[in-house]
């Protein structure tokens, strides 16, 4: 097997002459922090652009790193075909039957060809089946089918979803999630809204804008409801009938209730969470090549589902740390319409933004389309690679060599124009010239081999055969781990007796609500229920362990007048942070009792007591740690997480390491390659030297024959000086056939030095890679209990707890 298995390098095939149309020696092993200033690959039907695609998919898996990939055409799940053992009765159930027809031969023959030529391809690249079965233990690979239930069904639901501190807090990241949700969601029952002049448009902004600043959630059932009673007055400086009466507003919510009635809209809400940190990693932390095929759906829907998508990533993005390393992939192939240079859909602004901001955070974005046409290359200016295969016309190429000049001037990088042309021209299938910002050239390569199947787009059944097992193992998976508190529980009923006003409660007892969220069930009524409520700062510190961390601690325990009137034992976890809590209750709640004891605020003093001390003997901290790396899990941080962390880390100080490595053999490598051209040309010379001197004496040797033979019939003085002068080129042409072999000896001992050198190198590098693996390492548990001392009380309050409660007295929450 040829090397090229190198740390944080892509083997993506072999550079490749165009005068000798074949490709040479030299390996592209590609790096791949070269990635995060992401790519684009350009190429016509047949250049093979989807084959050199999947190769860096690929690498990037055996690499450990995760990819979203979104699948336009359907080609994608080809890389869930991956057979290691390259049997024919592995091919045999994936092959397309209809080019066995074609070729005239039974599906099982056609299958034995077929993995007969897989076999061939592979060695003739130097990869076999060990290096499949590498990447298929490096990384899981799943389908989600957006809208359908063929591969894994996805849930649009938190799309609506308020969404994190991270976008809450980045007004322009929140008015471009909400304006690309709103865009998408409109484009999905057919309105072409101007996110400035359309009334639709306005109207769903203003709604989610402001039940996303509430942190409330949406679903689609109660956005319909917002429309029709909006719960804002005004639009701008108008009210809100002037602006959008609801006579015009029931087209709306028609339109959107027809969406939501409609049979197969049910897909949609179905499956997994739209949670990108969820989607990228398998529930064991394993990388996750994440394919979504979306060749089953309309145009809008696409459309739709894309935007959404987008957004997710953006909002997943912002709340990662910053990295010079390759933390993930995104990759779309055929952007046609997603990305277009005139038009503005709403997948354009998310991919701009991505395409300007993902570099600082380590996401790399890599796009593939066979029009160059259909790209913005104003947006696209920043590209650190492109990958060009065949073209199909002249004016496919003069826009590309545009793009590319374009790039250039904003790296400041020179560009000679009529070469890259020149270079374009003679590019055939499954050659392609890679332009990289970081390289000093351009080069011209032959694509490797891909270790997965390509069969062609898969047929519905299929995506569903290849993900029924990842199906079961996820329905199998076992539970999160519970909080550290159990969350608070809804009495089974609660006492009719209630009062419609709040009980009078002495000034000296701190009295607060829980705010009450979401609207009340069919009969239900909002009730409050008074309990405690005990809010502190626990500091767990171990100077040994170098572990110092805070945690807010928020609980709720029941007040009675019973002998023990409040019980700490019976604490549950509050969800509310204590900054949350409110000084009123909603007007028109009915209030229960209110036990006596809670009235007092002479008990509140020993009740904050025995709350420290229930703190101080429940309250323990678990932490993990790496001991390869050094690094401490956060609190509350599950080992699934952890350890994808420590992928990130590992892969960070393993990218620095061997930056190291490679400044410190880079010297001793530029020298060695030096010396190795240098005795290549003293090879050269010697060789034509030799050769040269065969010549001379073949025409001496000659010359004294000849002469001796029909010149003179006896030995004259002539005869014998030219057959002396014929002995000494003789013997001079032995010697150089000696110098052209001593020549030979020192190319080989330099290559050999070359060789041992690289060795070395790699053998360090492997070491590293085995030493920093967090998928197979074992993690400590550290265990911190607090001091007394390190408790810090911030309130004990006599809390109102909001319950919807039913006419069967039966009660929920009111607060989650």
């Amino acid at each position: 097997m040829e090397d090229y298995e190198k740390l944080g390098v892509f083997y993506l095939g072999r550079e490749y002459s165009l005068e000798k149309k074949a490709p040479g020696d030299g390996l592209i092993l590609y790096d791949s922090k070269d990635l995060v200033t992401h790519a684009v690959c350009v190429g016509m039907t047949g250049s093979g652009k989807t084959g050199l695609c999947l190769s860096i998919l690929e690498e990037a898996a055996i690499d450990g790193i995760p990819s979203i990939v979104i699948d336009p055409k359907g080609d994608l799940p080809n890389l869930l075909l991956t057979f290691p053992d390259l049997r024919a009765e592995d091919f045999r159930p994936w092959i397309n039957e209809d080019d066995a027809r074609q070729k005239g031969l039974s599906p099982d023959d056609y299958a034995a060809e077929q993995a007969d030529l897989w076999k061939k391809g592979l060695a003739q690249w130097g990869e076999n089946g060990d290096r499949i079965r590498r990447l298929r233990e490096s990384a899981e690979f799943v389908v989600y089918t957006p809208g359908s239930n063929a591969g894994l069904p996805v849930s649009i639901l938190k799309s609506f979803a308020a969404p994190g501190a991270a976008v809450l807090d980045d007004g322009e990241l929140l008015q471009e999630r909400i304006a690309t949700t709103v865009t998408g969601l409109l484009g999905l029952v057919g309105v072409d809204a101007d996110p400035i002049k359309s009334r639709e448009h306005i109207l769903l902004s203003t709604i989610l804008g402001w039940c996303w600043k509430q942190k409330q959630d949406v679903d689609l059932a109660a956005l319909i409801q917002y429309v029709q009673s909006p719960p804002v007055g005004k639009v701008g400086v108008l009210d809100l009938e002037s602006f959008y009466p609801a006579k015009d507003r029931f087209g709306l919510v028609l339109a959107l209730n027809n969406l939501l009635a409609s049979p197969g809209f049910g897909a949609w809400l179905e499956g997994e969470a739209l949670d990108i940190g969820q989607i990228l990693h398998s529930p064991t932390g394993k990388p996750r090549v994440a394919i979504f095929s979306i060749a089953h759906l309309g145009d809008p829907e696409r459309m739709f589902f894309v935007s959404l998508l987008l957004t997710q990533v953006l909002g997943w993005m912002r709340s990662q740390s910053g990295t010079n390393s390759l933390r993930a992939l995104l990759y779309m192939d055929e952007i046609y319409g997603f990305i277009p240079p005139v038009a503005n859909p709403p997948s354009k602004p998310p991919f701009l933004t991505l395409l300007k901001q993902a570099r600082a955070f380590g996401l790399g974005i890599v796009l593939a389309t066979q029009n160059p046409v259909d790209l913005d290359y104003k947006g696209l200016s920043n590209t650190g690679t492109w990958f060009l295969g065949r073209l199909q016309t002249d004016r496919d190429r003069a826009r590309v060599l545009d793009g590319l000049e374009g790039a250039a001037a904003a790296t400041g990088t020179r560009f000679n124009r009529q070469q890259m042309e020149q270079l374009l021209a003679g590019l055939g299938s499954r050659v392609f010239l890679m332009n990289n910002t970081h390289e000093d050239a351009p080069v011209v390569f032959q694509t490797r081999w891909t270790l997965c199947y390509l069969r062609g787009p898969l047929t519905r059944d299929q995506i569903k055969e290849l993900m029924d097992p990842v199906r079961s193992s996820l329905a199998t998976s076992p539970p999160a781990a519970p909080p550290p508190l159990t969350p608070v529980a809804a009495p089974s009923a609660m006492a009719a007796s209630a009062v419609s006003g709040k009980p009078s409660v002495s000034p000296d007892v701190t009295e607060v609500f829980l705010p009450a969220r979401g609207s009340a069930p069919a009969g239900a009524s909002l009730r409050y229920q008074p309990m405690i409520l005990g809010a502190a700062k626990v500091n767990f510190a171990d100077a040994r362990a170098k572990v110092d961390v805070t945690q807010d601690t928020v609980a709720l325990t029941p007040v009675t007048d019973e002998a023990i009137r409040v019980d700490w034992d019976q604490a549950q976890a509050c969800p509310v942070p204590a900054t949350d809590l409110e000084k009123t209750g909603q007007t028109g709640a009915a209030y229960a009792q209110l036990p006596a004891a809670a009235g007092k605020a002479k008990n509140y003093a020993g009740w904050q007591k025995d709350f420290v001390t229930w703190l101080y003997g429940s309250q323990t901290l678990t932490l993990l740690r790496s001991p390869r790396l050094g690094v401490l899990s956060q609190a509350g941080e599950s080992d699934r997480d952890f350890r994808v962390r420590l992928q990130q880390s590992a892969r960070e100080q393993r990218d620095e390491v061997v930056g190291r490595l490679r400044q410190k053999y880079a010297p001793k490598a530029a020298a060695l390659q030096e010396r190795l051209r240098r005795a290549q040309q003293a090879q050269e010379r010697e060789a034509a030297q030799a050769k040269d001197r065969q010549v001379q004496t073949a025409i001496s040797l000659g010359t004294t024959l000849l002469g001796a033979f029909v010149g003179r019939k006896a030995l004259g003085t002539s005869t014998l000086g030219r057959a002396t002068t014929a002995a000494r080129d003789v013997s001079r042409s032995m010697k150089e056939r000696q110098d052209v072999a001593q020549a030979a000896d020192t190319v080989e001992a330099v290559q050999k030095m070359i060789t041992d050198l690289d060795a070395e190198l790699q053998a360090q590098a492997a070491a590293l890679e085995t030493s920093m693996d967090p998928q197979t390492e074992t993690l400590e548990s550290i265990v911190v209990k607090p001091k007394k001392t390190n408790i810090s009380t911030q309130l004990l309050a006599l809390v109102w707890a909001p319950f919807w409660v039913d006419t069967g007295a039966q009660a929920t929450p009111a607060w989650g």
